[in-house]
């Protein structure tokens, strides 16, 4: 397959699953600012925005309205539902050629119904939306498309952004603790809520709701699930029998913080959550980075601030 193939269904998927994660932990925290008023809302979501790689005059008072603006519609900022789903839709174009014919018409329309702003009443309804677009078209990848490298591309980007996103939900989680979401709609903005149910049978508590979501093998969003999943795909894509260790850079980063979850007791991680999601998200920044050397190496690095692909 060509470099240039790949990388864009590498992004496509990566930027599929970034305006779905983004509409589920804005969905989360823009309610819980709107239904609770002992929430400070300029500290919320200044906070939020940095989680989301976002920075902000300091001088500035910075409202939900801000959040939503510069989150959700804001087709210039790169870490916004907006800017993710024209960015998906650009990549498919340039991969037209191997790219299914339905995919590329949901995000073609998808695209072109993106709003330029929402009303505050039409939050919630936005960012279903988004979220049903996106299952659409993830659902057409997954039961159209041959099982060939153009898939493992594809999902492999998925997987490493999904990692990242659910690692930028629970760091959320944890810099509001005191006044921030319940465990149990956190569970629920995930879809979680039901399968932590059959899994735990009782009312989350911070501990089982953490580690479900970090370390459940079985729970397709779980950050153990999408980290295992990105080193079977980079395995498929170029099949390796390494006499002495991993030498792929990539899966080498990827084991590494899948040992890290692994085998450190839960209770550790739940105690310095912030730290491990910064370390989950830096290590899908230098897995991403791997990759491009690897696979795409005539293109600057794509990142979340700043990106051109």
């Amino acid at each position: 397959m060509l470099s240039r193939i790949a990388e864009s269904l590498f992004w496509i998927g990566r930027y599929i699953e970034r305006s779905d994660g983004t509409a589920r932990i804005l969905d989360v925290h823009l309610q819980l600012l709107l239904e609770d008023p002992w929430v400070e809302e300029n500290l919320a979501c200044r906070s939020l925005l940095s989680v989301m790689g976002t920075e902000v005059d300091e001088t500035a008072e910075v409202t939900r309205s801000d959040v939503l603006t510069i989150l959700a519609v804001d087709r210039n900022q790169p870490a916004s539902i907006a800017y993710s789903l024209n960015a998906a839709r650009e990549n498919a174009r340039r991969a037209r050629e191997v790219v299914n014919t339905e995919l590329w018409e949901v995000l073609n329309t998808t695209r072109a119904r993106m709003p330029r702003k929402v009303a505050s009443d039409k939050v919630h309804e936005f960012f279903t939306w988004v979220r049903e677009r996106a299952a659409l078209a993830v659902g057409i990848v997954e039961s159209a498309t041959n099982r060939d490298e153009a898939y493992r591309f594809f999902t492999l980007g998925r997987s490493i952004e999904r990692a990242d996103m659910t690692a930028r939900l629970l760091a959320t989680r944890s810099l509001t603790e005191a006044s921030g979401p319940s465990w149990t709609t956190i569970l629920r903005s995930v879809g979680a809520y039901e399968a932590y149910l059959r899994t735990y049978r009782g009312v989350p508590s911070a501990q089982k709701a953490a580690e479900f979501l970090l370390l459940d093998r079985l729970f397709p969003r779980s950050i153990l699930y999408s980290v295992t999943r990105a080193e079977q795909q980079l395995r498929e894509i170029e099949p390796r029998a390494d006499r002495f260790g991993v030498s792929d850079q990539a899966q080498r980063l990827l084991g590494q913080i899948r040992s890290e979850l692994e085998y450190r007791p839960v209770v550790d991680l739940i105690t310095d959550l912030p730290t491990h999601m910064d370390a989950v998200q830096k290590t899908t920044t230098a897995v991403s980075e791997a990759i491009r050397q690897r696979y795409f190496p005539t293109n600057d690095v794509a990142a979340w601030v700043g990106e051109n692909t």
